[in-house]
């Protein structure tokens, strides 16, 4: 058989989006026999370097998108990146299945239409919430609303502008920096949100599948996070939630994901106290905060994205606890001579049961400059949650100046 014969015969994906997420995502779609092809706006993307096929396309161009589709003829498209012409999408869809939904990728950067969506048409609970489209509006809600109060652009990746009102003297600053990252479709209009006294933020993995019964939704055991001042992430897993408050998470996470649908990995993020949860957000792909999936579960987030939507068997089995530190920078650090990296992962390493991951760049797909993941799973969440935190200690002399 020849090389272009054997190829045909594999599913071809395509990634829209090429950054570390994308690299671990191309991993498991090459598991499980796909060709892979890495797309992205920049060359030596962390997915190219894995991926079967690599292009550099500027994706929020419909043209030049659709170009790279016509010349690759993939069999799924999958979404992994903001910035993507949604317009083009629709147009690929009718040639490729593409993951997720334009409609699911559009509204994943739209905090507008998701929140109208969610409480809305779905009558979802979620923090009070409205819009302003100019520092006066927004002065006029927070008046009306009270302090304190998130202000976030409407548009943007999670986290991104984000600021929290405690007196009237800081909305004018806040709308500047929510409008200085705003996406250029929507540059001057935020979403304000009541500061919810709440006791976790958690993310519940959902997956979503079709069979010949029709579509259905499988769940990970719920995830808590937290963002330390310097900005690391702490996460572990499973975070318990009372029946009741695990029940309403689940329908939640159930209606927000099949009003969205498609299939794949689908994080909803929730807010919870005691039995009442509210939904936050959600995004339609792998997150960091599910990065520690690659040791407390049989399948991790990445390799259920590629099975759901291959069209294959999920299972969403938890092997171990586990928790997991991630390290963010801001700007360039400085790196010690090789020898010093292995003094520092042989002390790092040491704890038991723990494990490193180490990125060398900023990923320019999402903007964000990821140091290095400290991973450890233990018998209880606790131990977890100590070794995660040990491990994370000894990597940060990777990262100091």
């Amino acid at each position: 058989m020849t090389r272009h014969a054997e190829e045909s015969a594999r599913p071809v994906v395509m990634l829209l989006g090429s950054g570390e997420v994308s690299r671990e995502l191309t991993l498991s779609f090459q598991r499980l026999g796909a060709t892979v092809v890495a797309v992205d706006r920049y060359a030596d993307a962390p997915a190219h370097r894995v991926a079967d096929r690599s292009a550099v396309v500027p994706m929020n161009d419909p043209e030049a998108l659709g170009a790279a589709v016509e010349r690759e003829r993939p069999d799924y498209v999958v979404v992994e990146a903001g910035g993507v012409a949604t317009d083009a999408l629709i147009a690929i869809a009718e040639t490729a299945e593409v993951f997720p939904t334009p409609r699911a990728t559009r509204l994943s950067l739209d905090r507008e239409g998701l929140r109208r969506l969610a409480a809305d048409e779905l009558g979802l609970p979620t923090a009070p919430f409205w819009f302003a489209g100019s520092a006066t509006e927004l002065s006029a809600v927070a008046e009306h609303a009270g302090f304190p109060l998130a202000v976030t652009p409407v548009a943007g990746a999670p986290g991104e502008g984000r600021s929290v009102l405690l007196r009237p003297e800081d909305v004018e600053p806040a709308w500047n920096r929510a409008i200085a990252v705003g996406h250029l479709s929507t540059p001057n209009r935020v979403m304000a949100e009541t500061v919810v006294d709440v006791d976790d933020e958690v993310t519940l993995l959902t997956v979503r599948t079709t069979g010949p019964t029709g579509p259905a939704v499988h769940f990970c055991e719920p995830i808590g996070h937290r963002v330390a001042e310097d900005g690391t992430l702490a996460t572990w897993q499973p975070h318990r939630l009372s029946p009741a408050a695990l029940d309403a998470a689940k329908s939640i996470a159930a209606r927000i994901v099949n009003s969205l649908g498609g299939r794949g990995v689908f994080a909803v993020e929730l807010l919870v106290r005691g039995d009442e949860v509210y939904f936050s957000t959600v995004r339609p792909r792998p997150v960091d905060n599910a990065f520690l999936t690659v040791r407390t579960q049989r399948l991790s987030e990445f390799d259920l994205h590629a099975r759901a939507i291959l069209g294959l068997t999920v299972d969403t089995i938890m092997i171990s606890p586990g928790a997991a530190e991630i390290g963010y920078a801001g700007g360039q650090t400085s790196v010690p001579a090789e020898s010093d990296i292995v003094g520092v992962l042989a002390e790092a390493l040491a704890v038991a049961e723990s494990d490193v991951l180490l990125f060398d760049r900023t990923d320019e797909t999402d903007g964000r400059h990821r140091l290095g993941a400290a991973i450890a799973t233990a018998p209880d969440v606790v131990v977890a949650r100590d070794r995660a935190q040990r491990t994370a200690v000894s990597l940060r002399r990777l990262w100091q100046s």
